[in-house]
């Protein structure tokens, strides 16, 4: 039998250890390699951009964007005023928030958790979301095929912009929301006549035939 010593143990776990390594800048960009895996990765004044098939850990910035690549992997994304993609059939194992920015999950797409913003579109194409999708002021779009098993909230706006437009809400041809859709403004609903969705509060849908509602 054949056992390990401490110190080989140790010799064996440098290398992991190395390619897990925080990554964090300011007033720049942070990137991982494809195929390549990281810790934590923090950006201030920069993007964050995750190569296809990396694994990182928690992604996040502030006056930046975060694009997690084909089939990538991480913990969480968090952005305050930028933007969040996940391409084909990356994985989010938490939640995807951002402040004040646009959430788009490509087909295959799989976040855990939730994904929520204050203002922005969150799109969904055949993408799946095992929370809640919430925002204040921005459009939703559960595309085709898409899946949400926690429902859907859209928070009570206060301010001097209360009375913009009311965000409009899509549940695109197959697509499913469980649980509650719960609408604390004024929304524009509309549903397809494929879709399932959950108990409505707060608004009526519209139900439409086709791809896409006609306006």
């Amino acid at each position: 039998m054949r056992f390990t010593t401490p110190a080989l143990a140790l010799a064996l776990m440098l290398p992991l250890a190395a390619t897990a390594q925080d990554i964090s800048k300011v007033n720049g960009s942070v990137s991982v390699d494809a195929g390549q895996h990281a810790g934590d990765v923090h950006s201030v004044n920069g993007s964050v951009n995750i190569g296809d098939g990396a694994t990182v850990q928690d992604a996040s910035t502030v006056n930046g964007a975060i694009h997690l690549g084909a089939r990538a992997q991480a913990n969480s994304l968090h952005t305050v005023n930028g933007g969040e993609a996940l391409e084909q059939g990356a994985q989010v194992r938490g939640e995807v928030r951002s402040t004040n920015g646009g959430i788009s999950l490509d087909p295959g797409a799989d976040v855990t958790g939730g994904v929520s913003n204050v203002n922005g579109t969150i799109r969904l194409d055949h993408a799946h979301v095992g929370g809640n999708i919430e925002t204040t002021s921005g459009d939703i779009t559960v595309g085709a095929n898409s899946h949400v098993d926690g429902g859907i909230i859209v928070n009570e706006q206060h301010g001097w912009n209360a009375f913009n437009r009311p965000p409009r809400i899509v549940i695109g041809p197959h697509a499913v929301v469980r649980g509650t859709l719960d609408f604390h403004r004024e929304v524009v609903l509309q549903v397809s006549d494929s879709a399932q969705i959950g108990q409505v509060k707060g608004a009526t849908p519209t139900r439409f035939s086709g791809a896409q509602p006609l306006n």
